[in-house]
């Protein structure tokens, strides 16, 4: 589950030693502070990140199978074809309204 506060700017770069710098927003919601040793635990295709002494939480398992059978049906839904999708209404805009934006700004910075 995605932190809803976290943004795409709280990423972190390996360096070249492998370091990697915990960003600020997460240190301060998990407690982390420097010095503090943290253990990295394989999880399928990720990598969970967990302060030392403190176990990963094991969620609900029923909750588990909840997420795990919305995810699977919104897969079998990609997969089936089925492209239509709930317009999105209240957003003040179009896709349209957009590409023609795109179009008018390429269009005046041309020479």
């Amino acid at each position: 589950m995605r932190c809803p506060h976290l943004t795409r700017t709280d990423m972190a770069r390996v360096t070249r030693k492998l370091r990697v710098t915990v960003p600020k927003a997460i240190a301060a919601q998990y407690g982390i502070r420097p010095g503090d040793e943290v253990e990295w635990v394989p999880a399928g295709d990720s990598i969970r990140v967990v302060p030392a002494g403190r176990k990963p939480s094991a969620a609900d398992p029923q909750r588990r199978l909840r997420v795990f059978d919305a995810a699977t049906e919104r897969q079998r839904l990609r997969q089936s074809g089925d492209r239509r999708r709930r317009p999105r209404s209240g957003r003040g805009w179009t896709r349209e309204q957009l590409y023609d934006r795109a179009r008018s700004r390429c269009q005046s910075s041309e020479p």
